[in-house]
């Protein structure tokens, strides 16, 4: 079976599809319209010690290059999705096998996620990890654009 134009247009939608919603797993897209993001929060609402703010900049290097290691691992994920698709032509055993590899490497992403914030949480006195766990819920629980 030959591969049309259309057909070449809806893989690279579907796997441009998968894309961002690997993005948006990892943070990546955010709601313009949400006040502040946690590491705004962090820096600039805690009143961190010296210490604190040495310490967190240094969990922050280093999640950052873990971060980036994820992310390029989650797209060659969706690079395979989209040859599989070009490869299979339908919602054939490729195809399942390259997004169960998607969805786990998007897990991995949000799983380092957690637990950098986590990380973060340990940094911060009693007082400070109070309004950190109100932040960090109303985060996870406010609907986009609150």
């Amino acid at each position: 079976m030959k591969f049309g134009g259309l057909q070449l247009l809806l893989a690279i939608a579907l796997a441009l599809a998968a894309g961002v919603l690997g993005a948006i797993a990892a943070g990546e897209l955010r709601d313009t319209g949400q006040s502040q993001t946690l590491h705004h929060f962090v820096h600039e609402e805690l009143d961190l010690t010296d210490r604190q703010k040495a310490q967190l900049n240094q969990l922050e290097n280093n999640f950052a290059a873990e971060r980036k290691d994820m992310e390029i691992s989650l797209r060659a994920a969706n690079s395979q999705l989209a040859a599989a698709m070009e490869d299979e032509h339908e919602y054939g055993p490729k195809v399942v096998s390259a997004i169960d590899e998607v969805h786990d490497r998007m897990g991995d992403l949000q799983k380092a996620t957690v637990r950098h914030v986590f990380d973060m949480r340990a940094l911060l006195d009693p007082q400070q990890q109070l309004r950190f766990d109100r932040q960090v819920a109303s985060s996870l629980t406010s609907e986009p654009g609150e």
